[in-house]
């Protein structure tokens, strides 16, 4: 892997890639070699694995009625063996263990208030959820600095500023940047490697949000972006985009280079390396994006670019998406029933459902598209009541 010196990279931690007090040791020394050999790194940070899931049905449980009395401390418990694993200081890793304390007295708090009111509002769903990653930073901020590197973890409600679209917020870019470099900048600039949480932002007013399932790679092209970072570095538990899925297909590749447009289209269908909006920031302002194995640092990985690699011809990969269904609209007297197809699709945007692929004869007797397996009942249902002239036509 050839870089420019010195170089701002962004590096990206997941869920499995910090799933352990071995796994945030690993991640604290990818950035400390980093930073060995001259460059600027910012780290965002994925919650421990199975960590977000847990507090989501948590979260529900409670609104039920049933609250989970021992989450917290298992969770405390899980988060202060890492602790005591990777943060070698004494008073840095009880300062840590206070702060993780905190935000399980909030999480605790907020769950035994839905178990009165039973009410899981989006918002409050966002405030529960995204406590994973608020656990998380301090660990891995502590691991880095025990290695000899200044760290300390940045909460993103101070820097990542979003729309209050709770469970699905998007980055507000220009103010974004601004507190990114009046907050996290000075950092870089003397030396630190900062550990921002991923998945989470906070509205103008400073409300909690989340950037939906997946959000940490958001979340890291956001920062990336929004620091004019020359790289930004994926890190996650395989070698990198796949031609294929190698559970299906054994002899699948990793692919060296591929564009922005083709990390777009794998990721919308079907490829898990990737989370499709991940790309969008960094494509904006042209800054590549790595896919890297944590649990194989030397390999060179996937580096997702405008351009990609335009000296490999043909096809590049081949996905899969399950739970789909086909539904065709076909018939010989389809060529003289004018509008059929903008009445059907028409049909499709009402029930909110979203179309995978599209295909049509030239005959114009036969047209085909694909939904989702779950969706399909009701839009069939729908495209018989709305096209029950046509049909009997």
């Amino acid at each position: 892997m050839i870089l420019r010196h010195p170089m701002l990279i962004v590096m990206k931690f997941g869920g499995t890639t910090v799933g352990s007090a071995e796994r945030i040791a690993q991640a604290a020394a990818l950035v400390t070699a980093a930073r060995d050999k001259g460059h600027h790194v910012a780290a965002v940070t994925s919650a421990m694995s199975g960590v977000t899931n847990s507090l989501i049905d948590a979260a529900q449980a409670a609104s039920k009625g049933n609250l989970d009395a021992t989450l917290r401390q298992r969770l405390f418990e899980r988060h202060k063996t890492v602790a005591d694993a990777v943060i070698q200081d004494s008073a840095v890793r009880a300062a840590t263990l206070e702060q993780i304390d905190r935000r399980l007295d909030r999480f605790e708090k907020l769950c035994f208030g839905l178990s009165m009111v039973h009410e899981l509002t989006p918002r409050l769903l966002d405030a529960i959820s995204g406590t994973g990653e608020m656990l998380a930073a301090p660990l891995v901020a502590g691991a880095i600095a025990a290695r000899g590197r200044a760290s300390s973890a940045i909460d993103a409600t101070e820097v990542v500023v979003t729309t209050d679209q709770f469970g699905g917020a998007e980055p507000l870019m220009d103010e974004t940047r601004t507190k990114m470099h009046a907050r996290v900048g000075p950092l870089i600039q003397r030396g630190e490697s900062p550990v921002v949480t991923g998945f989470i932002g906070a509205t103008v007013d400073g409300v909690l949000t989340t950037l939906g399932r997946g959000g940490s790679d958001y979340s890291a092209s956001i920062v990336g972006a929004a620091l004019d970072a020359n790289e930004i570095w994926i890190w996650t538990d395989v070698d990198g985009v796949m031609s294929a899925n190698p559970s299906e297909v054994p002899d699948a590749r990793t692919l060296a280079e591929i564009s922005y447009s083709e990390a777009s289209e794998l990721a919308y269908y079907g490829a898990k390396v990737l989370h499709y909006k991940t790309i969008l920031p960094a494509f904006r302002q042209r800054i590549p994006v790595r896919i890297l194995n944590s649990f194989n640092p030397t390999h060179a990985g996937t580096r997702v670019s405008v351009e990609g690699d335009p000296s490999v011809p043909g096809v590049k990969a081949v996905t899969s998406i399950r739970g789909v269904s086909l539904i065709a609209i076909s018939g010989t007297g389809m060529q003289g029933i004018p509008g059929i197809v903008a009445k059907a699709f028409d049909v499709v945007a009402e029930q909110q459902s979203n179309v995978l692929m599209i295909s049509q004869a030239s005959s114009e007797n036969n047209m085909c598209f694909v939904i989702s397996a779950s969706e399909a009942p009701r839009v069939i249902k729908a495209l018989r009541g709305t096209l029950e002239l046509e049909l009997a036509r």
